[in-house]
């Protein structure tokens, strides 16, 4: 990957950004050390979540669909 410094960064930053986008990622290095990776965005990305993961884990009642029917409510908060 190559190394540029911050002076260079900053007079060729539109390049750089080009590069960078289309896969050609760059280090930005200060007094020789690297400070910082540009990479494209896509090559950060999370990896997509897999779904079912948590599938046994939880216990969902049958009657979940009809919890909080209104006549419950009124009965929660009313008294019947």
């Amino acid at each position: 990957m190559r190394v540029v410094t911050i002076h260079e960064a900053k007079t060729n930053l539109s390049r750089l950004i080009e590069e960078a986008a289309s896969g050609e990622g760059f280090i930005i290095a200060k007094a020789g050390k690297p400070l910082v990776k540009v990479v494209p965005v896509t090559a950060t990305e999370k990896p997509p979540r897999r779904l079912g993961t948590l599938a046994g884990r939880y216990l969902i009642p049958d009657d979940f669909d009809d919890m909080g029917s209104q006549e419950e409510i009124d009965t929660m908060f009313n008294g019947g």
